[in-house]
């Protein structure tokens, strides 16, 4: 179904010039209950009844990665796309396993929340469904699992937020870069003092989407190029932000206090709208349009003092990076063009990079990491998050990442909007943790409790 381009404004609040409203102090006292849902070990679920909304681009993946994992049962495959499911539904027929109910259409989803009892809801579907999805998952009674980011707005970041305190569900958003090899390993050496205290760190998402973001038969209703012609900002952070979040203990010790962002004017996107429009009328309605700086650079304070950069760029014919750097007082890593770390002037050699891998790898990589390869998703990382979540569900654990993640991870896009919008000024980022990051212990590398989950069929 196409969406109305008038509503589509409107409800990003161009149309209207609403602007961000940020939550003082006072309010985020009272936007929740009093539950902290960091080291929340939810009942343990023998098998994990488990629903995917949205089997367009990353879903069917999802469906895959999941069928290999013990005690999952996916019991319904959601899109508004009827063809879409019953494909999805084709990956498991090839796998003899129970077939799923099929649900579709604009409001398939609420239908499927009603009528089906779930333990786990993942949803792959686009930006904008992800928070009202997560929430009411979670008010029908499963924990949620969503793709990044968890919402686009401040007031939906609280509210999904407020929505898992009170109600005991999980909400993580799947950030699968937290669980890639070199971002784990370099965690656990945070973690084990190799890098000394942290004092800056670098994260980013450069990605040549340009010609994808303007395929017809790219992202459903063009939905992403609607996004990056609507907001001016780093729509998408989580990718960069998130492990190096982790390492600066970030909800956990120490917490983001503010920030400003500031972007480069458009170069490409417009120009590559009006060639477009020049030949295919498809387009024409896309010509006119303010796109987004293709550079976005937003730099964060915590409260101890830590610094970080975090860059957005998916239109610029530059080399794939998810730039992962950490600065500390006595080493430094970093990845992307390469993997390297440091402890003077120089990079370790490849031998002593080996060696380092060999002492520091988590438990959990040396457990799943090779299993991760085989099945896939991004050279595996997606396979470990998903085995994570589900060892961690079946047996009771806290999950690695919470709901106070998504959240603040989430929120550098509509604060980067409101910064920029105003020339780069400084705005404050909310504790969603409402001052728990104070006791709140770090992210737990060990496989205590876990491990248990087997792979259901050896690849």
């Amino acid at each position: 179904m196409k969406t109305d381009r008038r509503t589509f404004l409107k409800s990003a609040g161009i149309l209207s010039g609403a602007a961000i409203s940020l939550p003082t102090l006072a309010d985020e006292v009272n936007l929740a209950p009093k539950f902290n849902m960091t080291g929340y070990a939810a009942p343990k679920i023998g098998t994990v009844k488990v629903a995917i909304i949205g089997l367009g681009m990353r879903g069917p993946g999802a469906v895959d990665r999941l069928s290999y994992i013990e005690g999952v049962d996916i019991v319904a495959l959601c899109d508004k796309q009827k063809d879409r499911a019953e494909k999805a539904q084709g990956i498991l027929d090839k796998k003899n396993m129970p077939k799923a109910k099929i649900y579709s259409g604009e409001n398939g989803w609420k239908t499927m929340l009603k009528d089906e009892e779930l333990d786990l809801v993942y949803i792959c579907t686009p930006w904008e469904y992800h928070a009202e999805m997560s929430i009411e998952a979670m008010k029908a009674g499963a924990h949620a699992a969503s793709e990044v980011p968890i919402a686009m707005t401040v007031k939906d970041c609280w509210e999904v937020v407020k929505v898992s305190e009170s109600t005991k569900k999980h909400c993580m958003m799947l950030e699968n870069c937290c669980y890639d090899f070199f971002e784990m390993l370099t965690l656990n050496m945070t973690r084990q003092g190799l890098f000394g205290e942290l004092i800056h760190a670098e994260g980013a998402y450069i990605h040549d989407l340009l010609d994808l973001n303007f395929n017809k038969n790219g992202y459903a209703d063009m939905w992403r190029l609607k996004e990056n012609a609507t907001k001016n900002g780093n729509l998408y952070p989580t990718h960069g932000l998130g492990p190096i979040a982790q390492c600066l203990n970030v909800n956990r010790g120490d917490v983001m206090t503010h920030m400003v962002s500031m972007a480069s004017d458009d170069f490409m996107m417009g120009k590559k709208a009006k060639e477009l429009a020049a030949t295919d009328s498809f387009f024409q309605e896309f010509a006119g349009e303010n796109y987004r700086g293709n550079m976005n650079t937003s730099v964060i304070k915590t409260n101890k003092g830590k610094t970080m950069m975090i860059q957005h760029d998916v239109t610029s014919p530059r080399p794939y990076s998810r730039l992962h750097a950490l600065s500390g007082t006595k080493g430094f890593a970093q990845k992307y063009p390469k993997e390297g770390i440091a402890f003077g002037h120089s990079f370790v050699s490849e031998d002593e990079l080996k060696d380092l891998y060999d002492k520091y790898t988590p438990e959990l990589v040396k457990f799943i990491g090779e299993q991760a390869k085989k099945v896939g998703g991004h050279g595996g990382m997606d396979f470990m998050m998903d085995w994570r979540l589900i060892d961690c569900l079946r047996n009771g654990l806290p999950l690695d990442q919470d709901v106070y993640d998504a959240a603040s991870w989430s929120v550098i896009f509509p604060l980067s909007l409101e910064s920029v919008k105003k020339n780069s000024k400084t705005v404050r980022i909310p504790d969603f943790t409402k001052g728990a990051w104070k006791s709140n212990k770090p992210h737990d590398m060990s496989l205590d409790g876990g491990g248990t989950t087997e792979i259901k069929k050896k690849v």
